[in-house]
């Protein structure tokens, strides 16, 4: 792989980074605005879930640039 097939390729992920952080931003300012804990929760998954999200995103960035097949996700 090139170096601008992997550049594009980690360049693809920076929306789901952004919507990982502002999730993550959200959830502090619920806690500390102290809101129902039910909400605090539930952003508190969800930022949670975008960040596993990033993670599994970009090790499967790196495994193709490395040249490693991968199974197909859900």
């Amino acid at each position: 792989m090139d170096k601008r097939s992997f550049i594009g390729m980690v360049e693809a992920g920076e929306p789901l980074i952004q919507q990982a952080i502002d999730a993550m931003r959200e959830y502090h300012q619920a806690k500390d605005c102290g809101a129902p804990p039910e909400v605090v929760e539930r952003l508190r998954l969800l930022a949670e879930s975008l960040f596993e999200a990033v993670s599994d995103y970009q090790s499967r960035v790196i495994a193709k640039a490395r040249g490693k097949n991968l199974p197909p996700l859900h």
